[in-house]
């Protein structure tokens, strides 16, 4: 079993460091070393329960399932090892969260309806998504365009394009995986200078966005588990008090959000 450690993400300039001080670059090796981390992950995920909470032991399990049923958000962090051994990111981090909640009377159904309706998400999900749309659709597969927004110390806007993967393996359950494709820092966002940054020349503070979740209709409700595994910079020596705080804190930060308001929104939703 795994140990455990989007949603979803102005610039350096709103609080007087220029970009250039801090930029980063994406490199091959970094790339290598996350496709390697996220292909170790889904394969325990492959072998592993449906829901992370179904993994404990029973007694844990149901105090967890307790506390989510009063309105509990569970969130933990994941590391993923190979063999036992940490799976190196030379010039990056991953960071690597699971969170789920519970929504009492809650269908699979209803779940599904909010996640894709994408052209939604900047209103459902403001103010870490500040656009969204839905570019194409073949079927349970979409390409959707999100801008986030994220704000720690600093704040970062990026536009960023996924691809989401939808699949119902029975009626009770349905789960997708969604990777990010491009991901561009944006430079003075929301003015007339607004432009993006090189992608993968840039703060550095999101590289990589995937995202995996998993719906399953139980215990007079539907159980909501997403988990996210994001690539950004380290820390350069001298600026952790600016950098730090973000590339640390924001993805936990972001799961939860996400997580909470899609919970809010399915209980908000009259039933059918």
């Amino acid at each position: 079993m795994r140990s455990l450690a989007i949603a979803s993400p102005s610039l350096l300039g709103v609080i007087g460091l220029p970009a250039r001080a801090v930029a980063a670059e994406l490199l091959p090796r970094t790339v290598a070393a996350f496709d390697r981390y996220v292909q170790v992950t889904e394969r325990a995920a492959a072998d592993g329960p449906f829901l992370w909470i179904d993994s404990l032991p029973d007694a844990e399990r149901r105090g967890r399932f307790d506390a989510m049923r009063q309105g509990t958000l569970l969130i933990e962090r994941i590391t993923t090892r190979e063999n036992g051994k940490a799976i190196d990111i030379p010039n990056g981090l991953v960071h690597h969260w699971l969170g789920a909640v519970f929504v009492p009377g809650g269908t699979v159904d209803r779940a599904l309806a909010l996640l894709q309706n994408y052209d939604t998400h900047a209103a459902v999900y403001r103010p870490a998504v500040t656009g969204s749309r839905v570019l194409s659709r073949d079927g349970d597969v979409f390409r959707v365009y999100l801008r986030f927004s994220m704000t720690k110390v600093i704040t970062v806007v990026v536009n960023s394009e996924h691809e989401a993967r939808f699949s119902r393996p029975a009626a009770d359950r349905a789960q997708s995986r969604i990777y990010s494709l491009r991901i561009a820092e944006v430079d003075k966002p929301d003015t007339p200078q607004e432009r993006e940054m090189p992608v993968g020349n840039d703060g550095g503070y999101l590289w990589r966005l995937y995202t995996y979740w998993r719906f399953l209709e139980r215990d007079g409700g539907v159980h909501i588990q997403c988990e996210a595994i994001s690539l950004t910079r380290g820390i350069p020596f001298g600026l952790g008090w600016a950098i730090g705080p973000f590339v640390t804190s924001i993805p936990r930060e972001s799961l939860a959000f996400t997580l909470e308001t899609t919970r809010k929104t399915l209980r908000q939703t009259p039933t059918a």
